[in-house]
């Protein structure tokens, strides 16, 4: 069976995020080469692009955006990419702005209508000479900040009825998953929030995504009993809604995620376990009920069309699709999902689970070669960027790639990976560089002692975060006899100093004594690859390591561009020959 081109894994670069729907209309965000386009779908038209050229719907709060666009009946408001200002378009009109120009230094997500005003509440993010600042605002005819002091805001959810308003803030040097608090406030005529009262969270717990079901009671995800469950506020109380040894949110990266909806009397919601996503159903006699569904991965949009649910699902043989499916299992694709490749080419991955050295438990995917080997074949371990995410049980031609030319491939889920609870989420803390790097370590040399890897020929792979890891695993364990970092993540230090607000902070929790920094200790042979216009782990600290360098002209911190991922799967597969 001949290998998978590397023309076909680069063909694969578009992806579908930010799912919702307006009636019996369901709209996401593709990201193409070229930028990221808004599309809407109707059972009479299809697919159509909604917004005329030369817009791009994106936003840049905290870097990583999301929340970028909400639609209605007649009226859609966007986050332009090329300005970062709030533009309206009312029944497919020309968009029309609607908040200042501040060349891209004021940005706006997660955009909500106040009902009966139609203006907008937002997350409003403010970079000026004396820093960046975030905070609630109301887009009238000039912003007006209404909640402000806090380091951090997402998710401003006003009530059905239009007179209260929930939001979720948090401080550094936390993240949102470490410790964030919901709170709840009246809105009084005048558009002022008045009677400002905690409703969960803190330093310890992790609450996001306020939501209210349509007779008025306000729901939330919190980590409180040790995973992310859906709780109701009731009576001055948290009820358990959905609730068990799983997850009901994913780390809040971006803004928008919705990983749970109402439909009628009924709560469907995208439970997580370990790299598994399922779509469960508590029905109105409280029965909650897994749907058998052909998706073992499902991102965090959910959105309800009719008596259906859109999301973007995907499996370890189908790239993400978006999805309409019907609570009997029957499902309808959006968009396009077949690559061309016979299934009998794909590597179905392995879940395993291995002792750490310092006596703890980690977990990973393995994929072996395609067509096996003679004897235990070469090994490339993965580690996810994130810090805090996960391998999910999704096609990823990166991974069919190498084990189409004889590689064993291992994603591993270091501790501080999500989707095990938040015992295992903040197994990181003080740890980063350390942990992660030996549980990779570990992972490679238990599928060796297993006869699944040759203990002579282990490389290591990562991105960002991942691409750290990389680097601490290269210089303080004996396992790997090459490394491929991209968009690394070099030094915590400089590293803190140069990222964005959102992540500036990030490195306090998680560094511990011995975690390092540039890597003079690294004797095994090294590729870094990084964009010249990364903004989120600068070009210049890759430019630090005595290594060899690719850089990509053009390209931040993902590579979106078909030629650039041809030429780096190239690069890789040259480096680890």
């Amino acid at each position: 069976m001949s290998p998978i081109p590397a023309e076909v894994v680069a063909r694969a670069t578009v992806s579908y995020d930010a799912v919702q729907a307006v009636s019996e209309t369901v709209y996401w965000i593709e990201g193409r080469p070229d930028g990221d386009v808004l599309v809407r779908w109707t059972a009479a038209d299809g697919r159509q692009d909604v917004l005329p050229e030369g817009f791009h719907v994106a936003s840049y709060v905290h870097e990583y955006g999301g929340g970028a666009y909400l639609a209605t009946e007649r009226d859609l408001w966007f986050c332009n990419a090329d300005d970062q200002r709030v533009y309206h378009v009312r029944d497919g009109g020309h968009p029309v702005p609607v908040t200042p120009a501040s060349s891209g230094s004021w940005r706006y997500a997660d955009l909500r209508l106040l009902l009966g005003t139609g203006e907008l509440v937002c997350v409003r993010e403010r970079h000026e000479e004396n820093g960046v600042h975030n905070e609630l605002v109301v887009l009238s005819a000039e912003p007006s900040i209404i909640a402000s002091g806090e380091d951090f805001y997402m998710s401003p959810e006003p009530s059905p009825d239009g007179k209260q308003l929930a939001w979720v803030s948090w401080n550094a040097p936390l993240m949102p998953w470490d410790g964030s608090r919901l709170w709840l406030a009246d809105i009084g005529p005048d558009g002022v929030l008045t009677g400002t009262r905690l409703v969960a969270g803190g330093d310890e717990e992790s609450v996001c995504q306020p939501r209210w079901s349509d007779d008025g009671v306000l729901h939330f995800v919190s980590d409180r009993s040790g995973w992310w469950n859906l709780y109701a506020w009731r009576d001055g109380h948290a009820e358990p809604v959905i609730t068990g040894e799983f997850e009901v949110a994913a780390a809040p990266w971006e803004f928008g995620y919705r990983t749970y909806v109402f439909q009628g009397g009924q709560v469907m919601a995208v439970i997580q376990q370990g790299p598994l996503h399922s779509l469960a159903v508590k029905r109105s006699d409280g029965d909650v009920e897994r749907l058998a569904l052909p998706y073992t991965s499902i991102k965090p949009y959910l959105a309800v069309v009719g008596g259906k649910v859109a999301f973007i699902g995907s499996s370890p043989t189908r790239l993400p699709t978006v999805v309409l499916a019907e609570t009997s299992g029957a499902v309808h694709e959006l968009t396009p999902a077949d690559i061309n490749l016979d299934q009998a080419s794909l590597v179905r991955p392995e879940p395993f689970t291995f002792d750490t050295r310092d006596g703890g438990e980690a977990y990973g995917l393995y994929y072996p070669p395609l067509g096996g080997n003679d004897g235990p074949p070469p090994l490339l371990v993965r580690a996810h960027p994130g810090p805090t995410a996960n391998w999910p049980l999704r096609l990823d031609l990166h991974t069919q790639y190498f084990t189409s030319r004889g590689f064993a491939v291992a994603d591993v889920d270091y501790r501080g990976s999500t989707g095990y609870g938040r015992a295992y989420r903040l197994g990181l803390r003080h740890r980063w560089g350390m942990v992660d790097a030996t549980d990779c370590a570990d992972a490679a040399r238990h599928l060796a002692s297993a006869g699944r890897a040759d203990p002579g020929w282990v490389a290591i792979w990562g991105a960002s975060a991942g691409g750290y890891t990389v680097l601490r695993a290269l210089a303080i364990t004996d396992v790997f006899a090459a490394g491929i970092a991209r968009s690394a993540v070099v030094d915590l230090e400089s590293w803190s100093g140069a990222a964005p607000k959102f992540q500036a902070h990030h490195a306090e929790l998680l560094r511990g004594e011995l975690s390092g920094g540039p890597e003079a200790a690294i004797q095994h042979p090294l590729l870094l690859i990084h964009g010249d216009e990364d903004r989120v782990t600068p070009l210049e600290q890759a430019r630090s390591l005595n290594a060899r360098l690719v850089v990509i002209p053009g390209a931040g911190h993902t590579l979106r561009r078909a030629v650039d991922v041809h030429r780096v799967l190239h690069a890789e597969l040259e480096h680890l020959q």
